[in-house]
């Protein structure tokens, strides 16, 4: 019942993660325009992400615009996109796997030892897919930070982090969690103990002797 109790926590710690890794990569708030200096008073709050870039006003209009090219689209951004669909696409595919493996399930066969590893590999996979996005998550807040500490780069022109970005990462983390969760629920092979058990050992060997009479 532990065992079963630990996939179905994983599982749907993991279901949420790649909610939230969805939710974080379709959002534009991956990082905002920094209020400092003179450009703390302003009627227009300019948001990034990874498809598209908006402008919200102070009359409460939001108006974004998705980019045209992908060629014009600087080299790191590209590799976060990348990651993130590699991340989403491999964390599916885990959760699917460790689906047909968990004890509350009838796919996979009736076998537990069976069913325990293929609930491990979706485990695994799902652990790959929560790393990848970590790390997309990760290089594109160091990309922010070094640019915003830049002194070449222009005070209106600064950008700090956003709410999608902080989704995406606790999106990863979950994910992440919930893969380490239906990996360790793997049952370990029981030990076959290589000296008799104290109730033969006191039993000793049948006794030889004969009654005479």
């Amino acid at each position: 019942m532990a065992n079963s109790g630990i996939q179905l926590l994983g599982f749907f710690l993991s279901l949420i993660g790649i909610v939230g890794l969805i939710i974080g990569t379709i959002l534009p708030q991956w990082k905002m325009s920094a209020y400092i200096g003179d450009n703390i008073i302003t009627a227009v709050a300019m948001y990034q992400g990874l498809w598209m870039s908006c402008a919200f006003q102070s009359t409460g209009q939001l108006q974004c615009k998705i980019y045209d090219s992908i060629l014009q689209l600087d080299s790191s951004l590209q590799a976060t996109r990348a990651l993130m669909i590699v991340g989403i696409i491999v964390s599916v595919a885990g959760l699917g796997v460790a689906c047909m493996g968990m004890k509350c399930t009838t796919c996979g066969g009736n076998e537990k030892l069976r069913k325990s590893r293929i609930a491990m590999t979706g485990g695994i996979i799902l652990l790959v897919g929560g790393l990848c996005a970590i790390v997309a998550c990760s290089w594109f807040a160091h990309n922010v930070i070094r640019a915003f500490y830049n002194p070449y780069t222009p005070v209106n022109t600064k950008f700090e982090f956003g709410a999608a970005i902080f989704i995406a990462w606790g999106g990863s983390l979950l994910d992440v969690l919930g893969g380490a969760m239906l990996a360790a629920s793997c049952p370990r092979k029981k030990q076959v103990s290589k000296y008799p058990s104290m109730a033969s050992s006191r039993s000793g060997p049948p006794s030889s002797t004969k009654e005479y009479v």
